[in-house]
């Protein structure tokens, strides 16, 4: 060849590829990389700052508690109106009055002993409803029936033996309760509400 430049020998000048199409490579990799831990990283902190999934959690506490059934509350034996002998007594100034209440217990059901007026020691001396006076075997039994008929009513015990129960009738006593009121007092009494069921 002629000119200023020859090729002198049997060595050829090597051909290189140009460098710039490496490092556009490299630099694409290198922001898919990036790319990727921002959006991990990004992720990362939204847990930090809600808690983490919370759904997932509460379908997981859900599955590991199961649904269990209120327990049942025990049916509380009370006694029958007709087992219960009341004595019915007139602490007002209103006249017949213990004769026309203790009618009304006899319809309902009740064993009615003795009418009539009250003792010295309760004779216009009830301000409220009426007084419930037996012994203290009473108080969970014939106290609670004979309380669903008449709302308000004072509960005492005394020395008796016996299962009788007197109904002292106050000033404030005007009738007894409806008989749905006293249904549903009674109901009440012997079918409490069911205890809670438990927690997880």
């Amino acid at each position: 060849m002629g000119g200023k430049y020859r090729i002198t020998g049997d060595a050829y000048p090597r051909m290189r590829r140009p460098r710039h199409r490496r490092r556009l490579v490299l630099a694409g990799i290198g922001a898919v990389v990036a790319l990727s831990l921002a959006g991990w990283g990004t992720l990362q902190l939204i847990d930090v700052f809600t808690g983490g999934d919370k759904s997932a959690s509460a379908a997981d506490h859900k599955r590991d508690c199961p649904t269990a059934k209120p327990s049942a509350a025990p049916v509380k034996a009370l006694p029958k109106p007709a087992a219960i002998k009341v004595n019915v007594y007139n602490a007002t100034t209103r006249s017949g009055l213990a004769k026309s209440a203790a009618e009304e217990l006899k319809k309902r059901g009740f064993t009615i002993g003795e009418v009539g007026n009250a003792t010295k020691a309760y004779d216009k001396k009830v301000p409220g409803t009426g007084v419930l006076l037996g012994a203290p075997t009473a108080t969970n039994g014939s106290f609670e029936v004979l309380g669903t008929q008449l709302a308000g009513t004072v509960q005492k015990t005394d020395t008796r033996k016996t299962g009788e129960v007197d109904l002292i009738l106050g000033a404030k006593f005007k009738a007894f309760s409806t008989p749905q009121e006293a249904t549903a007092a009674m109901t009440s009494l012997t079918k409490p509400a069911p205890a809670p069921s438990p927690s997880c």
